[in-house]
């Protein structure tokens, strides 16, 4: 299991030293108890412009490799696409890192315009697809523009985004039975399988 925290400045001022000491101390319990589970450590970053800065100093917390480079997970606003988005995707593309934007489908300007997100991708950014929103976890808008959306090949993987065991569980089971049931169970394999354990093998699983 990847924890990936949000790390949003003004709500959630988290960076790698602070989170640090819980997700260690979370495995030392897992360790203590028998758990056989491994975890690693990323983040979820809400766009801002210290993340060049962040970069320069080797501190963006990456969740693994995509094509050699060192990906992390990048997040929009929810109601609009952030102005200079691009201009950071492109310089993280010349600075060969890989910029995971999470639940574009989530996006308000992607559901009114999901053309919109071509412009994302030419800049650089390959798109993480949540679970719940293809098995309809959030409203019916949100499901249909990401069919469209993985039809149209912009997904490179599609993660949980779980966030407890109610209300945001774990729905990728179910997610990938659809996935199968509407373009087949080899691309339902790559894209809640192979691909996210390909990006995620080189790092440090604990």
């Amino acid at each position: 299991m990847m924890c990936t925290p949000h790390w949003h400045l003004g709500r959630y001022d988290n960076h790698i030293y602070d989170v640090q000491g819980v997700f260690d101390e979370t495995v030392r319990q897992l360790h203590a108890h028998n758990i056989p589970l491994k975890l690693a450590l990323g983040a979820e970053i809400r766009m801002c412009t210290e993340i060049v800065q962040w970069a320069q100093q080797a501190n963006l917390p990456v969740i693994g490799q995509w094509q050699s480079k060192p990906a992390f997970l990048l997040e929009m606003s929810h109601s609009h696409i952030p102005a200079g988005i691009e201009n950071l995707l492109m310089w993280l593309k010349q600075h060969r890192i890989q910029a995971i934007i999470v639940h574009p489908e989530r996006n308000r300007d992607i559901l009114k315009h999901p053309e919109k997100i071509k412009r994302l991708h030419d800049a650089g950014a390959i798109f993480q697809g949540t679970a719940g929103s293809f098995t309809d976890t959030f409203k019916s808008d949100v499901q249909k523009v990401t069919w469209q959306l993985l039809e149209e090949g912009y997904f490179a993987y599609v993660a949980s985004d779980m966030h407890d065991l109610s209300r945001r569980y774990n729905q990728m089971a179910e997610c990938r039975e659809l996935i199968s049931q509407h373009v087949g169970d080899e691309q339902a394999q790559a894209l809640t399988l192979t691909i996210p354990q390909s990006i995620t093998q080189s790092i440090n699983w604990q």
